[in-house]
């Protein structure tokens, strides 16, 4: 349950793959910190659909808003670079 304030912040992130292999890998590797991002402030919910992974972020502030933000930016920089690696 997020903590009441004057406002919450509602967003949807999407990530687009090129195949469902990457999304799945992707979606493995952001389960174990997933935990994480789930506060007093924020709430995040996963899901995989087609080629994409979902987060449906909802904060009741503008900090925790882009606390939530960086930390799944950050997870999908490290995605990114492994596959990266993968593929050389």
């Amino acid at each position: 349950m997020l903590k009441k304030s004057a406002f919450t912040i509602k967003s949807t992130l999407e990530l687009l793959f090129n195949d469902s292999q990457v999304r799945d890998f992707s979606y493995n590797s952001f389960l174990p910190e997933f935990q994480k991002l789930q506060t007093k402030r924020s709430f995040v919910q996963m899901e995989k659909k087609e080629n994409s992974l979902f987060f449906t972020i909802e904060c009741s502030d503008i900090t925790a808003f882009r606390a939530t933000i960086s930390d799944i930016i950050g997870l999908g920089k490290i995605i990114s670079n492994t596959v990266e690696l993968k593929e050389e």
